[in-house]
């Protein structure tokens, strides 16, 4: 997710979309070179936790955020793949640090993005605009390639989750790149459970489409929702369905009021705590680069906003989140 604070970028416009889509790893290493941006590091966490979904960018200075992060009790992180090179080098990573478990899958508007340019192949050769018509690829034709390498991916012993996949329709607003959304979403779907891993959802403005995919398709046993957005409505049905909901930087928000109160009620064996860094830096620091090591910032917001005593709040946290994803 591309937080408020983040700095502009030259996006790619879809056609018929509506809307801008440009890779999430290239923002990632553009933002990457604004180390001197990072904020001081907080107070240390009372016991372990860890970072349930981030982005770090290879080449860059990672290891010292790392560092960083275990300085203040922030042990290990999942590294999120959202395209097949970016899915590769999350497994690269975690094979290299013992800090780093990887998570592999299409990010839901790459799995768009490669859906149009494969159709925009075949109409330049018709000479045609790229509409819905006889001659389009299908998503699975045109999705097969990029779904088999993370397949292959999964059976990696430092994979622990398929994610980020699912739904964003704030970004994809064609109801022909939506439909390849959601194939996409189904086969990641599909390969968790064969692989027995965990799903990380990207669910943006599509809360609906997701829960009827996961209700059709089966949610595998370890469901998360990356970025919890959801209303009262979808906690009740989430608790109902032992889905797991992560906190981000954003209930330090002060618009975040809502999302404050559904956090306050999250039962606390469903909870997880995450930074998406570099993205959604917590308050006070918004406008500041995002790592690891501000979740302390973000663990303590919440043990206030859940008027928990913070020490146990964090054993429950690093409870579930090594029930999920297994130990570091």
């Amino acid at each position: 997710m591309r937080g408020r604070n983040t700095p502009p970028y030259n996006p790619k416009v879809l056609a018929n979309n509506g809307k801008t889509n440009t890779s999430k790893w290239n923002r990632i290493h553009g933002m990457a070179d604004k180390a001197s941006t990072y904020p001081p590091l907080p107070l240390t966490l009372p016991s372990p936790v860890y970072d349930s979904h981030t982005h770090l960018a290879p080449g860059t200075d990672y290891k010292d955020q790392l560092d960083r992060a275990e300085a203040v009790n922030v042990i290990g992180v999942l590294q999120v793949g959202t395209d097949v090179n970016t899915s590769h080098a999350s497994v690269e990573l975690a094979m290299q640090d013992q800090r780093i478990l990887a998570a592999v899958a299409i990010h839901p508007n790459d799995a768009a993005d490669i859906y149009k340019k494969a159709n925009d192949a075949t109409h330049r050769v018709e000479g045609q605009p790229h509409t819905e018509c006889e001659k389009c690829i299908p998503p699975a034709k045109a999705l097969e390639k990029s779904l088999t390498q993370i397949a292959n991916l999964a059976g990696s012993k430092r994979v622990r989750a398929i994610g980020e996949t699912g739904l964003d329709y704030f970004r994809t607003q064609s109801d022909l790149y939506r439909a390849a959304q959601r194939f996409s979403f189904d086969a990641h779907i599909q390969i968790a459970k064969e692989h027995n891993l965990a799903l990380q959802i990207h669910d943006r403005d599509a809360h609906r489409d997701v829960i009827e995919c996961l209700l059709r398709a089966g949610a595998p046993d370890r469901t998360i929702f990356h970025c919890f957005s959801g209303d009262e409505q979808m906690l009740e049905i989430c608790i109902k369905n032992g889905w797991y909901m992560s906190c981000s930087g954003i209930i330090t928000f002060k618009n975040a009021r809502e999302m404050q109160k559904i956090f306050a009620k999250v039962p606390k064996e469903l909870l997880l705590v995450e930074t998406d860094a570099p993205f959604l830096t917590p308050s006070p620091f918004r406008g500041f680069m995002n790592s690891s090591y501000m979740l302390a910032h973000t663990v303590r917001a919440l043990a206030e906003i859940r008027q928990e005593n913070i020490d146990q709040l964090c054993t429950q946290l690093s409870r579930n989140t090594c029930e999920i994803f297994g130990k570091w």
